[in-house]
């Protein structure tokens, strides 16, 4: 399945949204990572550019077990609805060391700040889909100089 935004995630709102958010990228990048079976015959690598109206939101994957987020993501407002614009990044993040994923993801350009996280979770889920699609090139080995990921 696809990526879930994480404001349509159940947890304790009423305590602590970014815990909230934190765990939803948390149980998608655990979730991802189990089932990869390490990568065989798997792409890896994966990018997406997605517009969305006057944004443009690229992401780049590497599905190494080197967890690391590149966020160049700037919002216009501190909301998008009543929620906290600084979570998306919270979810981000999260997912990429749970999932153990290098993930650059970056706005080129954008004013509408729906827009700007909408896209951002199409590119992530986009660049993902690529990522660990079946490569017939691999021949069904990790798709590494060292037969591992």
């Amino acid at each position: 399945g696809g990526l879930v935004p994480p404001n349509q995630t159940q947890g304790p709102h009423h305590i602590d949204t970014t815990h909230t958010r934190e765990v939803a990228g948390i149980a998608r990048g655990d979730a991802y990572k189990q089932r990869r079976d390490g990568l065989k015959g798997a792409r890896r690598f994966g990018h997406a550019y997605i517009p969305m109206d006057e944004t443009l939101t690229r992401c780049a994957i590497d599905l190494s077990n080197r967890a690391n987020l590149i966020w160049n993501v700037a919002y216009k407002t501190p909301k998008v609805g009543d929620m906290d614009t600084e979570l998306f990044k919270e979810f981000h993040h999260a997912f990429a060391m749970n999932c153990g994923a290098c993930v650059h993801l970056e706005t080129l350009y954008g004013v509408n700040s729906h827009h700007i996280a909408e896209s951002g979770f199409k590119a992530l889920a986009s660049a993902l889909r690529h990522a660990v699609e079946i490569d017939p090139k691999t021949h069904g080995h990790a798709p590494s100089t060292k037969g591992v990921l």
